[in-house]
């Protein structure tokens, strides 16, 4: 079975110490139904492998997820050393920011890690906002300091210091400590007034469980606990990955509130909306069917989806096939598969060999350009080669071609 893939957009924007930031924009094959944005966890960067996998399931339940890099990090531009926790929160803000000028304001927060504390720092900021979910994360953003060992005397000493995080060098300056202090994130999180979700694993050699029941005891209700069990602080295993997704995305389900996709039921016809995101994205409902419209990107498009002209095709392949399965049935004809390649062009009527004169008056545009279907058919089976011309005349008498050939009828009118 061929499974379209979530589309992933990339997105540039300013941050908090006016570098630029590199972003991945992870979008639903369907209906959008709530945006998020995910902080990855301290001196780690938005590919990390909890970060994608987390967001590309969130985007497989419909969320379109906005992750970046920090300033410093990753793919982002600026120099980490003179970074902070409140650069950080900055970051999130501008990012915010960004995404509700892409589709909407963020109504779900992730946090991994000291990005975990950084979302709870940051959610009453943001007004869209309607639910977090931290994982790992410090109840105390001092807990950092820890990873620091032996250097951080250094780091006050000197006003600075080389400090190794997970195998890799960075300077950490005596102002990101003193940062650090300025932050009481369990009075952030008590007047937070959002739905929180705690996700933690009780074997986090990291960031301890203890973290975890600080944060919960801090916060209002709403709130929920999920204890990940065997899981490491990084979440490194794709199933634990997953499980944090798929929880997460049925939890905040209660909260966040969608928009994008058409409400209503369609019992006739087809409903055609648009999403709001880029400028030729639509949402199209035929019953209980869904897909989504668009157009290249180099017109202006998303590519997420087929073309106006590419349905067209679609449905007089489709037509085509049907049609010519019905009759080799009928007939009791020996045919094993059937397939239909449809292949649209604008051409002038004068390089339309195909294309009677009464063609060219009746149907070019005012450029003298004809709408060109080209269809090429494949039919297996033990068939004589008459057998095949019947199958192939038989092609001609398929509805859609039938309408296409003979023109229709479209009413239009304006609804309330």
């Amino acid at each position: 079975m061929i499974r379209k893939e979530n589309s992933t957009q990339r997105v540039t924007f300013e941050g908090s110490l006016g570098d630029v930031l590199q972003a991945r924009l992870e979008l639903p094959t369907g209906p959008i139904r709530a945006t998020a944005i995910f902080a990855h966890c301290f001196t780690c960067s938005k590919d990390i492998f909890a970060a994608k996998q987390i967001a590309t399931q969130l985007a497989s339940k419909g969320y379109a997820v906005f992750r970046f890099d920090f300033t410093g990090l990753g793919a982002s531009k600026g120099d980490f050393a003179d970074t902070n926790f409140s650069s950080n929160v900055e970051d999130l803000l501008r990012a915010a920011a960004t995404l509700r000028e892409a589709i909407e304001g963020p109504s779900l927060l992730v946090g991994h890690s000291l990005g975990g504390a950084a979302v709870l720092a940051v959610a009453s900021q943001i007004p869209e906002v309607k639910a977090v979910a931290t994982i790992g994360a410090p109840s105390d953003v001092q807990h950092i300091e820890h990873a620091f060992g032996c250097d951080i005397d250094d780091i006050r000493d000197h006003g600075e210091a080389q400090v190794s995080l997970a195998g890799r060098p960075f300077t950490i300056k005596k102002q990101f400590l003193e940062d650090l202090k300025a932050h009481k994130l369990i009075d952030q999180i008590a007047s937070m007034k959002k739905a929180l979700m705690v996700l933690h694993s009780p074997i986090d050699e990291t960031v301890g469980i203890d973290n975890a029941s600080e944060i919960f005891m801090a916060a209002k209700h709403p709130k929920s606990f999920v204890s990940l069990d065997h899981a490491d602080h990084l979440i490194t295993d794709k199933d634990d990955a997953v499980y944090v997704a798929n929880v997460i995305s049925a939890w905040a389900s209660r909260f966040v509130d969608g928009g994008h996709a058409p409400q209503k039921e369609v019992p006739l016809g087809a409903l055609v909306a648009e999403t709001g995101l880029g400028k030729f994205q639509n949402y199209v409902q035929v019953g209980h069917h869904t897909l989504l419209a668009d157009e290249p990107k180099d017109v202006g498009g998303l590519d997420t989806g087929p073309t106006p002209y590419d349905f067209l095709a679609t449905a007089l392949g489709a037509c085509t096939t049907m049609t010519l399965r019905m009759y080799a049935d009928f007939k009791k004809l020996p045919v094993s598969h059937i397939a239909t390649e449809v292949i649209h062009n604008k051409v002038h009527g004068s390089d339309c060999a195909e294309c009677s004169a009464g063609d060219i008056e009746k149907k070019s545009n005012k450029k003298g350009k004809i709408d060109r279907f080209e269809r090429r058919v494949t039919i297996e089976g033990d068939l004589s080669d008459k057998d095949r011309q019947s199958l192939l005349r038989i092609a001609d008498q398929c509805p859609v071609h039938q309408t296409m050939e003979h023109g229709c009828v479209v009413v239009t009118s304006l609804m309330d």
